[in-house]
């Protein structure tokens, strides 16, 4: 089951998309007003559909005001079909295009595989407070840069937005990500998170709090931490 929300300013176009949807066990919410939809958790959802044509703030705008924010799928419904319209769909953070009027089944078919294709995307990539992890090659970016983090720095930072909010010893830190047998001790934590923060502040830092006499947190907004002291 997915939690999907649609945006239209057609109240019989959203009956239409929930009652379908919730026939493949999906949880639907719908907004009639595209102007509420900045309020709502986005982050809660796992697939965003909005009309193009709405008034007030069109498809296109909304798309591009809530992407910096949501790393979800979001399908345009429209009855634009030209290329220009298209690319500028893509351009503003649209991963797809579903045309009026169109089929039930064609629609089903469509949201089905995008949801696959993120599910497959998270068993190999993590995304936290605007970063993301790759778990197979083992980099971290951030805004499409890669950070030239080194294995320990990468491991640390990995553990820690694993496990946000939570308080870490140097050596519980040391232990796991370098292992017991370890050829240095809990000291090189330090040094390993001073290199972490110089790598992540020219993107508004990393979220890596020192809790004095400690250890290290997670704590989200990463430029609060901007240029701390190790």
């Amino acid at each position: 089951m997915a939690r999907i929300l649609a945006v239209d300013d057609e109240r019989d176009i959203l009956t239409l998309l929930r009652n379908v949807l919730e026939l493949d066990g999906h949880s639907v919410t719908t907004v009639d007003d595209p102007v509420r939809v900045e309020r709502l958790s986005l982050n809660e959802y796992d697939l965003i559909i909005l009309d193009v044509r709405m008034p007030g703030v069109d498809g296109f705008e909304l798309c591009r005001r809530i992407r910096e924010t949501v790393d979800c799928p979001i399908l345009f419904l429209t009855a634009k079909t030209e290329e220009a319209d298209l690319l500028y769909g893509f351009g503003v953070g649209a991963d797809d295009y579903i045309v009026k009027p169109f089929g039930l089944a064609a629609l089903r078919a469509r949201i089905a595989a995008h949801l696959r294709r993120e599910r497959r995307e998270k068993h190999s990539v993590m995304r936290v407070d605007g970063m993301q992890f790759d778990l197979l090659s083992n980099e971290a970016t951030i805004d499409g840069n890669r950070i030239p983090l080194t294995k320990g720095e990468y491991g640390i930072t990995l553990l820690l937005a694993r496990n946000s909010g939570q308080v870490f010893s140097k050596e519980r830190i040391y232990e796991a990500v370098f292992g017991f047998d370890g050829d240095a001790d809990s000291s090189v934590i330090t040094e390993h998170v001073r290199g972490v923060r110089a790598k992540f502040a020219p993107y508004g830092g990393v979220p890596i709090k020192t809790i004095w006499g400690v250890g290290y947190q997670w704590r989200s907004g990463r430029s609060e931490n901007a240029g701390q002291q190790s």
